[in-house]
């Protein structure tokens, strides 16, 4: 370590410019803190080492939830995609899904010129090394140059970087993500000071050049014409949109894969870290699926001014020679040239159990981590809580307390709940099916359920505010009118929409809310039948309709969080020796000592702890408050 300098002090400190990064600095700052956001690489702000796509099944509701709190990526990604999908839209509300492909190099530079350009943020070059950690409290870091910054909290989000290596065939060499440096010190930094660290992989696949791909012999995939965007401010479309074309492996391709098993790093042993389940390489895929004879392969731009093509589908980490022989095993492909290879990349991330659900370290006070280093995988995941992070820092340095998103509000409230209360021993994937409640929590409606919170800690303007109440308001007020107007069975233009639609025609009057829960009218039809008294976006119209077609199965989910809310608000004070509880498993004292949880709920959520421990742990905090009633007394 060079000779130490004041660098300068600030409220809040953020480690890493990736995704996470980014939603920290950019929330602290905006909540009025003087922010100082450090990254190994300035040309390297919100990269997407990986494919420049946002959202999908659950990750495209988290990006609406950032927005809807007053995060970045949404608006981000409105301003830079090059195409745009809604997906499952054959399927129910809860699982509507949007997904962009993004220009790789216009999202970074639309983030880098936002980050640039926000008062109370200050964008700099610089590695890390040491934290400065004084009586269990982080008051700020120290730079390989020897700078020494300190501030109130410190948020690290360093990715993949942590003692990076990257693997192809034989080769391996310490780099962070497409050869940049990686973290080395830091990572030791933090085993010094007593955290549990964990080795994980994830990887990408070669890229090709697009005039060497014959895409007469692919499926095209075109963006929706529909305009669609993820950001609830975004008024304009992009309206010229690029295709993406899809291939697929064969049992040539899968050939040449199994006779190079023996070459590849996860199969050799030269890959210790563990990988993610829900996208695995091809050689993984063919391995784990051998009944399959073929895998699905879409080629997706990078950009509009560039010729590279992203391979999705084909992650690999063989070497150079079998990767091009797999992309010329393929139709369309025959001919193709590589123009960068696929890679594997190990990482160390810190076990997420060691965290609270703040983000804050339960090690470390004034110390939070967000994103790959907490065991997940995704650019979204990563946005999510490096947006909880920067905001709970944020606070942290103000004297507040933190804000916690519960399971019934937001995916990412299932996110952290998830990473802090039962960890993960694989990079973790937010899906549709981790969260119990997500026909509360859909695409739709992420305004709804955050924007009073997003209001309230200072990241949506007054503006946007203002606007979203009126929605609120005209969703409510044409629910209402819909419930309270009557349609007789004697109206002929009636009965002509309703004979329209193949519904059986009316019998009986009824309201129009009941009308509209029929399968197969939609709100256009009631709409004609009886007009709304004033214009109604397309955004309230799509509301009211989901809002009433499925009233019944949204009552029930809210009763059923309303059962558990009641457990949840059984608090569990943090001095509790689980110990000393007798009738509880052995494994259940351990893990409950571990993980500390806050209240019942978190407690029953632990991988471990069983309904028989919960009751023993409820009949004790009984007692434990009667007694400490008494000493009051």
């Amino acid at each position: 370590m060079s000779t130490t300098y004041e660098g300068g002090n600030f409220d809040v400190i953020v480690i890493g410019a990736g995704h996470a990064g980014c939603e920290s600095a950019l929330a602290a700052a905006r909540m009025g803190c003087d922010t100082l956001l450090l990254t190994i690489n300035l040309d390297a702000v919100a990269y997407m080492p990986c494919n420049p796509s946002v959202g999908g099944p659950a990750k495209g509701h988290v990006v609406r939830e950032i927005d809807a709190l007053g995060g970045e990526m949404g608006r981000n990604t409105d301003k830079t995609y090059i195409q745009m999908r809604m997906l499952n839209t054959g399927k129910g509300p809860a699982v509507h899904a949007l997904r962009a492909q993004a220009d790789k190099f216009a999202y970074q530079h639309e983030m880098k010129k936002t980050i640039e350009n926000t008062p109370n943020l200050i964008l700099r070059q610089a590695m890390v090394d040491e934290l400065i950690v004084e009586d269990g409290v982080c008051k700020g870091v120290i730079t390989q140059t020897g700078a020494r910054y300190t501030a109130k909290s410190v948020v690290v989000t360093t990715g993949t970087y942590l003692r990076g290596k990257i693997i192809i065939g034989d080769l391996q060499y310490e780099s962070g993500p497409n050869n940049m440096r990686p973290s080395i010190r830091l990572a030791q930094h933090l085993k010094e000071l007593g955290f549990d660290l964990v080795r994980f992989k994830t990887g990408t696949p070669p890229r090709v050049h697009k005039s060497t791909i014959d895409t007469s012999k692919m499926e095209i995939q075109p963006g929706d014409e529909e305009p669609r965007a993820f950001s609830y401010e975004t008024t304009e479309a992009i309206k010229d949109q690029l295709p993406c074309w899809l291939t697929y492996t064969n049992p040539e391709t899968h050939e040449l894969i199994e006779e190079n098993l023996h070459r590849a790093p996860m199969y050799s042993g030269q890959i210790e870290g563990t990988g993610p389940r829900y996208c695995p390489s091809i050689e993984d895929k063919v391995v784990r699926f051998n009944d399959k004879p073929r895998h699905q392969i879409f080629l997706e731009p990078e950009g509009r001014h560039t010729e590279e093509m992203y391979v999705q589908g084909l992650s690999t980490s063989l070497p150079e020679d079998v990767q091009l022989g797999m992309l010329r095993s393929m139709a369309g492909m025959e001919n193709v040239k590589m123009m960068r290879p696929g890679y594997a990349i190990e990482y160390d991330a810190i076990v997420p159990t060691q965290l609270w659900p703040s983000l804050e370290t339960k090690l470390v006070e004034g110390l939070f981590t967000a994103g790959q280093i907490n065991g997940t995988s995704g650019y979204e995941e990563a946005a999510g809580q490096g947006l909880m992070a920067g905001i709970n820092a944020a606070r942290k340095a103000q004297g507040k307390d933190p804000i916690v998103l519960g399971r019934e509000e937001a995916y990412i409230g299932v996110l952290i709940d998830d990473l802090v209360t039962k960890g993960t021993n694989e990079p973790y994937r937010l899906l549709t099916s981790r969260a119990e409640y997500r026909l509360l929590l859909r695409h739709d409606n992420a305004d709804l359920r955050l924007t009073d919170i997003g209001h309230e800690i200072g990241l949506i303007s007054e503006d946007r505010y203002q606007r979203f109440t009126k929605k609120r308001e005209q969703v409510e007020a044409e629910k209402e009118r819909l419930h309270n107007t009557r349609v007789r069975p004697d109206n002929e233009d009636v009965q002509s929409v309703i004979r329209e639609t193949g519904s059986p025609e009316l019998t009986e009057v009824i309201d129009l809310a009941q009308l509209l829960r029929r399968p197969e009218l939609t709100y256009d039809h009631i709409h004609r039948i009886s007009p709304a008294p004033e214009e109604l976006s397309a955004e309230v119209r799509e509301q009211v309709e989901i809002q009433v077609k499925y009233d019944g199965y949204i009552r029930k989910s809210l009763q059923q969080v309303e059962k558990v809310k009641k457990v949840e608000e059984k608090r569990i004070p943090p001095t509790i020796d689980y110990h000393a509880i007798s009738g509880m498993s052995k494994e259940a004292r351990e893990k409950l000592s571990k993980i500390r949880p806050l209240n019942i709920g978190q407690a029953s959520r632990i991988s471990g702890v069983n309904p028989a421990d919960i009751s023993v742990l409820m009949v004790y905090l009984e007692q434990y408050h009667r007694v400490l009633a008494r000493t009051s007394e």
